[in-house]
Order: C-alpha cells, then structure tokens, then sequence
C-alpha cells in the first residue's frame, strides 16, 4: 500500500517582530498564506509498507540534505510512534521541490505532511488539535501548515488561528540559489534592532494585510547579496518583499502582465535565478 502527500511552501504576507523574550525567542505576528496550487514548487511525501522505518531523499533541492535524526520528517514520524505507544514502519520518500534556506517553509511543510500522512495511513485517529500540538514541538512554523490558507500566527509563531481567505495579489517569487540561516538571521536582530516593534492594527474584512517584514534589515546585514534581488524586482516595477528570514523574494504586481513582463526581464537579466508566478 502506498500514499502520497503534497507539502507546499508557504508565503509569510505580514511579519513583525514584537520583542526578544525570555526564553530567547522572539515574539512574533504574522499573517501567512500556505500557496496551494505550485506543484513545480511543492514537495511530496510518499509512504509505503515495510518491515521497518527508513527515509530516502530525492528531488531538484535535496542536494545537501540528509535522511537522518535531524530531519523534521523522521522527528515528526517518531513523535506518532510516540502517540501510538509502538513503532510505524514505512518506506518514507520525500521528493524535494521547495528550496532549503529559502524562507518558504519547506522543511515546517515536509513534517505538517508527515503528520497528516502517518495519522491517515496507521488510522491513528489523532484530533486536528492533538496534532497541532505535536506540531508545535516541531518548530514554529509546522501548524500553520496543518491549517492551510490563510492564518494567523502569535507566539513563536506556533499558536495559529485561520483567517477568512485574503485574496493575493499577482506575485512574483524569485530565488537566488542563496542560503540563508534563520537563526543568523534572528542573531542579527540584536545588531540591526527592531524596525517597527508595532502589532498588526485592526484590518477591514477581506482587506489584505501590510506588506511587511520585520526580519530584512537582519537578512541583509547576515547576506547582502540579497539587495540585488530586492533592486532587480523594484526596478521592473514590482513591490519587493522578503520571504520569511530569506532568501527567496515575493514581489507583487499590480497586473498578472506585469508581473509575467517582470518574469521574462529577469530571467534574461539573470537566467541563474529562479522563478515562480503565483
């Protein structure tokens, strides 16, 4: 028996960084977008039946990573055997599309599909809560995933809540090829500071919320190579906006032409950058 899951990336539209806390993380608000619909830019996860629990990596950006304890989709599988009270064996193939290092949430996205996808294959019947809690564990961005659409994220960013559906504008995702580590990026704030420590104010319904993110003061002081992308997409006339800690770079558009006329510029000017329409 085998089953598959789609893992997309997601699109942190708003991100604000309140303050460092006590326990050393950052206490963060965000509105996020998980992008349904990329499947050049979604990973997948396939299980299969086997004696014992085994995870192979494939794809165009698996290149780097390893199949071992570190990887959040072995960790999100063990804390299932945890819930079970007993192993899970499978053949699990994680087939990698999303950048690594990129700000798109893969790895948070492979470990939300590793819990969706044990739950349903051993029937463990697990509640949309108990697995938001597991998810937790896993890092801050993993429930956001399990909820899908549009969310809004307080905390660490950990405690999700869905938001009515927020249309997105044309957007353009570009990716350098470059690597960017969140917590470097996190460290930098205590160099760079806090840009706008103010909370998300009270929006009209359906009105889409500030194109802003917190962290790119920090992403650029840890990488300043990442202001080329930023200037690239400014000067063909879209409103750049980092995607999470980085690298890749989201720029909306007014029409879907413009971002499209965008697209075609910037893969002549830089044919090593790739791109995605949303």
């Amino acid at each position: 028996m085998s089953i598959c899951v789609s893992c997309p990336p997601k699109l942190n539209r708003f991100l604000a960084v309140l303050g460092r806390r006590a326990d050393g993380f950052h206490e963060l608000e965000l509105v996020t977008t998980v992008l349904e619909g990329l499947p050049e830019l979604t990973d997948t996860l396939t299980a299969e039946s086997a004696s014992e629990l085994s995870l192979t990596l494939g794809g165009p950006t698996s290149e780097g990573l390893l199949a071992d304890a570190s990887n959040l989709v072995l960790k999100a599988w063990h804390l299932l055997e945890e819930a079970a009270g007993l192993p899970l064996p499978v053949t699990l193939h994680l087939e990698k599309r999303i950048p690594h290092g990129a700000g798109l949430g893969g790895g948070s996205s492979d470990a939300a599909g590793a819990l969706r996808l044990g739950n349903q294959l051993f029937g463990l019947g697990l509640s949309d809560d108990a697995l938001l809690r597991k998810a937790g564990r896993l890092g801050s961005d993993v429930p956001l995933f399990l909820l899908g659409g549009t969310s809004l994220g307080l905390g660490r960013g950990e405690r999700v809540f869905p938001l009515r559906p927020i249309p997105l504008e044309p957007i353009l995702l570009v990716h350098p090829g470059l690597y960017v580590g969140t917590p470097s990026v996190y460290r930098s704030l205590q160099s760079v500071g806090y840009p706008f420590p103010e909370a998300l104010a009270s929006q009209p319904a359906g009105a889409p919320p500030p194109w802003r993110n917190d962290l790119t003061g920090a992403a650029l002081w840890v990488c300043p190579l990442l202001a080329e992308v930023r200037d690239a997409l400014r000067d063909t006339g879209g409103d750049p906006l980092l995607c999470g800690s980085g690298s890749c770079w989201a720029g909306r558009f007014a029409t879907p032409a413009e971002r499209d006329e965008a697209a075609a510029t910037l893969r002549g000017s830089h044919p090593e950058w790739r791109l995605w329409a949303v």
